[in-house]
């Protein structure tokens, strides 16, 4: 089915272009992946987020570059670079919900800062040789605070809006709030895609079902948990247990030999390939994972993951 358009949200942590790469080649299905935000630290671009946009694993990949705001300043930092690198896309993140950035009105505290994003959509328009979109929640701390800032949203030249029907507050908990995801997709102007809580096919039916204006969805948690839930809306077939664990441990081989010789020892290279667990081991061997988590060396670490297809 490709009635819709499938997206790849950004995961600090998770979607590097290591995993990116991987996924695609290995599982497919994904229209377009976008990349965790590239944000200024102390005036610079932050080196780690810009080496992971310019990989050159991203060759193949349909990706987006996200970046993540404060000040115009850092807009046209983060916008310009991108355009000398070659990019003519880029996702503006309104939807972090992590403190930090939320006190210091980046993500989702930018929502209630008209005035801001108002000077957004003029530097927008300043470059007419991007296609932007943004990213966002309903508010950071109200689930109406979107309809201040739908009026300047409405005006600004972008390709699509995600929306994920919380606020920042809830974090990643909580219901999600589906009343308001009709009021914003009747007052919004552009092509809507829907994110958060799709873990199956079915889940993505439903939502056509019940928002059937939407243009797309964003697979974020779900598609860590299951990266061939895009394949499987596309060919209507479920992927089996074992098909699944077999394409999950292929998926960790593929990005461990990516990662692992730009790390510096064990505890760099637990640090870094340990998270990928947090959602692919949900389903799995149980003692395994444990085991994994557990794992002090990389030898131990490996021999853990060999064990997630025994059979508890």
């Amino acid at each position: 089915m490709s009635d819709i358009k499938i997206f790849a949200a950004p995961l600090q942590g998770y979607t590097e272009a290591p995993w990116r790469s991987s996924h695609s080649r290995l599982f497919g299905g994904i229209d377009e992946y976008f990349t965790p935000f590239l944000r200024v630290e102390k005036e610079e671009i932050r080196h780690r987020d810009l080496r992971d946009v310019l990989s050159p694993l991203n060759e193949d990949i349909n990706t987006t570059p996200q970046i993540i705001i404060g000040t115009t300043d850092e807009f046209r930092l983060l916008a310009d670079t991108l355009t000398e690198k070659g990019f003519d896309r880029i996702d503006i993140n309104l939807g972090c919900p992590f403190p930090p950035q939320v006190h210091h009105g980046r993500g989702a505290g930018a929502i209630k800062r008209t005035e801001f994003l108002e000077a957004i959509a003029d530097e927008m328009s300043r470059r007419p040789h991007i296609s932007f979109s943004i990213k966002m929640r309903l508010g950071a701390t109200s689930p109406d605070e979107w309809r201040t800032a739908m009026p300047v949203i409405n005006r600004m030249p972008l390709r699509h809006v995600t929306l994920h029907p919380r606020i920042a507050s809830q974090q990643y908990r909580g219901e999600l709030n589906y009343g308001e995801v009709s009021s914003f997709a009747a007052e919004c102007a552009h092509p809507l895609i829907f994110n958060g809580e799709i873990h199956s096919t079915d889940d993505i039916l439903k939502l056509r079902g019940h928002f059937p204006s939407i243009s797309g969805v964003m697979l974020g948690r779900g598609l860590l948990a299951r990266p061939s839930l895009a394949a499987e809306y596309r060919s209507g077939t479920e992927f089996s247990a074992e098909e699944l664990t077999r394409g999950i441990l292929s998926l960790h081989e593929s990005v461990y030999m990516a990662t692992a010789p730009s790390l510096c020892g064990d505890a760099q290279i637990l640090a870094k390939m340990k998270p990928f667990w947090d959602y692919a081991g949900a389903n799995m061997n149980r003692k395994a994972v444990k085991a994994i988590i557990k794992a002090r060396t990389a030898p131990a670490y490996l021999e853990a993951v060999h064990r997630l297809t025994d059979t508890e």
